[in-house]
Order: structure tokens, then sequence, then C-alpha cells
């Protein structure tokens, strides 16, 4: 208010003594006002720019759990002998509804179409899709169709070897460069666990030694931000990070940077939880894609997708949106040991034909295991 009663009044006696005024203090008087003028219209952007939201307690919850979930992370420490138990253990839901809605089903009776169709109707609920469904009965009636009989043993051990060789593409090596660090983007929607999937991710990479740099590109939530810093300070490495409302892209290419001046043998890109059906949002993920293959030809060298199995057929249908945009080239399935449909891991891979790279079975860092194929059969049946 005072910038523009200074302004009233330098005008007044501008106008009251304009005939009879010095010609240089008529072109200060104009300076002054148009200096003044600029000010005002500073401070009105500085009012009128809308502020950042702070976090909602929903999010500050999330944070929370994610940063307990830290006191158990220990990278290096991590016992063979216990993997496959604490597989098993997490996948025991998934193995008893499968288990135990099949079962029934055998033993007694004859292979008729009748029986066929409540296979097919136990497969679809353990959320492994239709067409996955359609594939396992058809072995099903190709393998016993003219026993009689047939024990749920029998088809037991036929379904875990099929299931096995539908995982054939989970086994193929991750892509690797031959020189410069390794780019890998991790991208999913809210909610599925993906901040922590890459924390987790970081302390398997660092028991093999390698040395990880994360990367915030997730700029949209202040939160989720501090989250990968938390991870990074845990774990003792490195966090490219920007202010929250920060271009993402650039965040993202400022880690490439980085990975490349520090000698980073992996760098893995967080980004924001995208709704699969916002179309801005995933022309964005495309922004960030390109950016970083600029200055690091064929960046990134893993687009990997993260899942929350308890979404069930949801999951489908993000990583179709997903891959409409982005060549996916692996999944992440979190969250198996809190649900009995992880029959999506299953069916997301026989539909899409993209690798599973890991599967989470629990909180701890090493219960976000690599994923392999025997293991996931034999767990399940």
């Amino acid at each position: 208010m005072e910038i523009l009663t200074f302004i009233e009044k330098a005008w007044e006696q501008l106008l009251q003594n304009t005939p009879n005024q010095d010609p240089k203090l008529l072109i200060g008087t104009i300076g002054a006002t148009f200096v003044a003028f600029l000010i005002l219209i500073f401070l009105l952007k500085r009012l009128l720019k809308p502020q950042a939201k702070p976090p909602t307690q929903e999010t500050l919850k999330e944070q929370k759990q994610d940063v307990a979930s830290l006191q158990t992370v220990k990278p290096h420490s991590l016992d063979e002998k216990n993997l496959l138990t604490r597989l098993r253990s997490g996948l025991s839901k998934t193995r008893a509804s499968l288990n135990d809605g099949l079962s029934n089903l055998f033993g007694g009776k004859n292979l008729d179409e009748e029986l066929l169709e409540e296979v097919h109707e136990k497969l679809f609920r353990a959320d492994l899709g239709f067409q996955t469904a359609d594939t396992l009965v058809a072995h099903i009636k190709e393998e016993f169709g003219n026993s009689e009989n047939p024990s749920w043993d029998d088809v037991r051990l036929s379904l875990r070897a099929k299931v096995a060789s539908m995982f054939s593409g989970s086994e193929s090596p991750i892509n690797t460069p031959k020189q410069g660090p390794q780019v890998i983007l991790v991208i999913g929607v809210n909610g599925v666990g993906k901040t922590t999937s890459i924390g987790k991710l970081a302390a398997n990479f660092m028991k093999q030694d390698k040395k990880v740099l994360l990367c915030a590109a997730d700029t949209y939530r202040a939160a989720a931000i501090d989250q990968l810093q938390v991870w990074g300070d845990r774990l003792g490495c490195d966090v490219i990070k920007h202010q929250q409302g920060a271009d993402p892209a650039s965040v993202a290419f400022d880690g490439v940077k980085a990975a490349k001046a520090r000698g980073s043998d992996i760098l893995l890109i967080d980004t924001a939880g995208r709704l699969h059906n916002k179309a801005e949002l995933m022309e964005e993920l495309g922004k960030i894609r390109r950016v970083i293959g600029k200055d690091l030809p064929e960046a990134p060298h893993e687009t990997w997708i993260v899942v929350d199995a308890t979404t069930g057929q949801n999951a489908f249908q993000q990583v179709e949106a997903f891959s409409q945009v982005a060549p996916v080239s692996g999944i992440i399935v979190t969250k198996l040991d809190g649900t009995a449909k992880g029959g999506v891991v299953i069916g997301v891979t026989d539909k899409f034909n993209i690798p599973i790279r890991y599967i989470g079975v629990g909180e701890q860092a090493e219960d976000l295991r690599r994923f392999n194929s025997d293991e996931f059969a034999e767990s399940i049946f």
C-alpha cells in the first residue's frame, strides 16, 4: 500500500508542475514510478503464488510406517538357508487358496466338463485371470483327459511344472550396459509400495557390492522425497533430489549426471505414483525417458512396474496401461504375504509376457527377493 501511495503522490506533483518542470526531474519521476510498479508486480506474484500443501494425515502415517520398517533393514545379513522358508511362509495364503480350493475337486470324480468349469472358477478367483485359467484347464484336460478319477497329488505336480514353464522369460538376464551406470526406472500407481521397494532393491544390490545411487523424481509429494532420503541415510547411499514441485525429468537428468560422475553401478529412479487413467501424467513419464536417454544412450536400461498383489485384477489394468507408454521390461509384485491372490503373479506374466523380476513376501529387506520360477511354483503348489 505504501508503494501505491508513493506512485499516486508522485504523479499528482508531476501533473501540477508539468509546465514548469525540469526535464531531468520529469524523467526521474517517471523512472522511479516504473521501478515502483515493477516492485509492486513482484510482491503481488509472491502473495498470489500457491503454497505447497502440507502433508495429509494419511501421508504422514504412510511415511511413519515406511520409516518404522527401516529398523529391520540389514542389507548385508541375508540368511540363504531361511530364504525358501520365508518364501513359503509369505505365500501361505495363496497356497491355501489354491490347494484347498482345488484339492476337494479331485479324487472320486470324473474329469468332465462340469469339473473343469469348477477348476476354472477356482483359478480365476485366485486372480490368475481368464487367459491363464483357460491355459491351465486345457493343460489338465490334455494330461488327465483319459484318466479315471485323477488324484489331486498328480494334478498338483502337473500344475506345478506347467506354472514353472510359464515363467521362462523371468529367468532372462537383466539388461546391463557395457559402460556407465545401469539405470532402472521404477514406475507404478500410488500405494503399491514403490518407494519402499526401491529401498529394498538398493539393499539387495549393495549386498552384491554394487555402488547404488537413488534419485527422488517423485516431486509431487514431499513425503516421497523424505522417504527415499531416509532409505539413503539408513543404507549409506546418496540420494539426488530437488524441492517438492520440481520438474521430475530435470531431477532424473541430474541423477544420471551424478551417477556417471560418481562412478555408480546402479541408479534407481523413483517416480510419482501416477494414476494410470491420467494421460497427462503418463506423458510426463515419456518425457523422463526421453530426457535421460539424451545424456546416456539406451537409458533407462530397465523399466520396472511395481504392482500390489492385494489389488488382484487391477494389477492387470495397471500393467496394460503403463505398457502403452513405456516399454516395461520387468514386474515387481509386492505384498504377497498379505493376500490369497498371489495367482496374479502367474496371470500377469502369462498375459503380458513380461518377466517377474522381484516379489515381496514380507517387511524386511531380504523379503523382496529375486524371482525364482521353480521356488515360486513349489511354494504355491
